[in-house]
């Protein structure tokens, strides 16, 4: 009897195609959304199935903008981010189970500031299509909260009625198209 093994499938991210954001509470009465301009997303799958992908991201600190360059450099400073020290968020799946026909759930590791956690994030599949080149694409949208402070993003300042500047809450947003390469 012959087994058969499936090949793996190595896709790499489409950044013209692609975002990543994240939202955090303002006074806990608006919300501030910022962006990363430069990062970077690799999956490798087994088959012809997106269950059990390898996934693989890192974002660039000092590519954030929050539409506000004194905000951003602060976000940058040793009270945030510490970019000097910790250029970059890095992440790496653990899991990627198929819950229905386009929801998954997304596992990994992420290290933020010297600190790595497991994090659970969700992702919808949006499906895959050939663009009019001939690339063989995908797309997800990757949803998922944290909380700062598990990072030691610990900075805040507190309001004259005795409220916080920052929430602890951080919503991370992702549109993310991938290319078979």
């Amino acid at each position: 009897m012959t087994t058969q093994s499936q090949s793996n499938t190595h896709w790499n991210l489409d950044p013209m195609h692609s975002e990543v954001q994240f939202k955090v509470k303002h006074l806990v009465i608006s919300t501030v959304t910022g962006t990363f301009n430069t990062f970077t997303a690799s999956a490798q799958t087994i088959g012809e199935t997106w269950e059990n992908a390898q996934i693989e991201f890192s974002a660039d600190i000092n590519s954030i903008d929050t539409n506000n360059e004194q905000r951003d450099a602060h976000l940058k400073s040793a009270e945030f981010f510490d970019a000097e020290k910790y250029p970059q968020i890095q992440f790496k799946s653990t899991s990627f189970t198929q819950k229905s026909e386009d929801q998954f759930e997304l596992q990994g590791d992420i290290t933020l500031k010297g600190v790595t956690k497991n994090i659970t994030l969700n992702a919808e599949f949006g499906g895959e299509m050939v663009d009019p080149y001939g690339n063989h694409k995908a797309g997800f949208e990757v949803s998922g909260e944290i909380n700062r402070h598990d990072f030691d993003l610990t900075w805040n300042a507190v309001t004259e009625a005795g409220g916080v500047v920052v929430g602890p809450n951080i919503k991370l947003i992702m549109n993310i198209q991938l290319a078979k390469a």
